[in-house]
């Protein structure tokens, strides 16, 4: 878990990237608006070659991640690669910050840029930096504004102008780029949920996992009562409730146990479902779920984690999934795994694609990835999702939500 009980996850953070030529002054905005030097500043052209992430906050979007890119106009056979990986960033960007150089002339980089940016339907605002050596920003405010684009000039170096742009960050951040809450809408004030957490070796020691500690912090934003137990206590804590709970949420690996010892007529669901929903799209996974049932001997399964960790020997993603899928089909699969930022770009010679729950990645870059296996017509779903399916419960454990519940019958036919 890369934050602290007391920090905003990365992944539950807004996406701020900031794109553009080279030395049109991308790391020094960055150091401008964090008020560090959270990038790597000189007048050489291409010293960025790897996007730099900065958390922060601003007040009142929240907290946010800034990336900074390499330049758009980058060059020679590594160049083309530091491009790739600035347009990579596009499929984790809720706001996206194009810097213009008025010494320049904007032209084709930049149309391509503006085009790739909407075409994502990301929101975008122009800015026109060094305006403390180029006062004359005319020429490039033209451009922007017969581009519908929202502009602000600044000076990175003296800070002139930074009070605008924050204000057009504002005005054009996102409405609704994450999803509000990870159950908060299935609770009432004074409700209690029940969470069966297992404590076993991969569990951080002295720690819970982030889904779990996310899933608490909304009960009690949400004015719940969580209760947290061990799948070895969760019937006993059950019998002694003076009230039946409203909820009960499991980790995947008891799936089975709490299913069996949560009374029929209580919601019951897994973290990881639950991320499902959060941070991506619960009824596309719930459709796909049904391609596992369709697996053949020889077909290619993506297994995709958003993080790297150092692996337990019966590892989920790497031992435990290819063996449930071996025992279903009867047969050898194509396994390929991919971790961290790493995820293809040709999708199309896959017949599943089973995901992490994405709690290190932010909501865009997770609906990124379903989008692009929904136009290669590749099943995805989540570990969780998958999980559910391969026990059997994830009809009951779909309870909570109807439209995904129709999506899994709907995958059937």
């Amino acid at each position: 878990m890369s934050a602290t009980l007391n920090e905003t996850p990365t992944g539950s953070r807004l996406h701020i990237a900031i794109f553009g030529r080279r030395n049109a002054g991308k790391s020094s905005l960055i150091n401008a608006l964090t008020n560090q030097q959270a990038a790597i500043v000189s007048s050489v052209a291409g010293t960025t070659t790897d996007p730099v992430r900065k958390a922060m906050e601003i007040l009142p979007i929240g907290p946010v991640v800034i990336i900074d890119t390499a330049g758009i106009d980058d060059t020679g056979e590594l160049g083309e690669v530091r491009v790739q990986r600035t347009l990579r960033v596009l499929e984790q960007t809720d706001l996206a910050l194009l810097v213009l150089d008025p010494t320049a002339v904007a032209d084709g980089y930049e149309d391509d840029l503006v085009s790739r940016i909407r075409g994502r339907g990301v929101s975008l605002v122009a800015v026109i930096n060094k305006i403390d050596i180029h006062p004359d920003d005319g020429a490039m405010v033209a451009w922007a504004r017969e581009r519908e684009l929202p502009v602000a000039s600044v000076s990175a170096l003296t800070q002139e102008g930074m009070g605008l742009l924050k204000q057009r960050m504002i005005e054009h951040a996102p409405v609704g780029w994450a999803q509000p809450t990870i159950l908060g809408d299935l609770i009432a004030p004074g409700d209690t949920v029940v969470m069966c957490i297992p404590i076993d070796k991969a569990a951080p020691k002295g720690r819970l996992i982030l889904p779990q500690v996310m899933a608490i912090r909304d009960v009690l934003d949400h004015d719940g009562i969580a209760v947290m137990v061990k799948e070895r206590e969760l019937k006993h804590a059950l019998e002694n409730l003076r009230r039946r709970p409203k909820l009960v949420v499991t980790d995947s690996q008891a799936l089975l146990k709490a299913s069996a010892d949560t009374p029929k007529e209580v919601l019951f669901t897994s973290f990881s479902i639950l991320f499902a929903r959060y941070k991506g799209d619960l009824e596309q996974m719930a459709r796909g779920a049904k391609a596992i049932e369709r697996l053949n001997p020889g077909d290619k399964v993506l297994i995709a984690e958003a993080c790297t960790h150092h692996r337990q020997p019966d590892d989920i993603g790497k031992v435990q999934i290819p063996r449930w899928l071996r025992q279903l089909v009867g047969g050898e699969l194509e396994f390929h795994w991919t971790a961290g930022g790493d995820f293809p770009e040709d999708l199309s010679s896959y017949q599943l694609i089973v995901h992490c729950g994405a709690c290190m990645i932010n909501r865009q870059e997770m609906l990124s990835r379903m989008d692009r296996a929904g136009e290669a017509g590749v099943p995805i779903v989540n570990y969780g999702v998958f999980l559910a399916a391969v026990h059997g419960v994830l009809e009951r454990a779909l309870e909570p939500f109807p439209l995904a519940g129709l999506a899994w019958e709907e995958g059937a036919e």
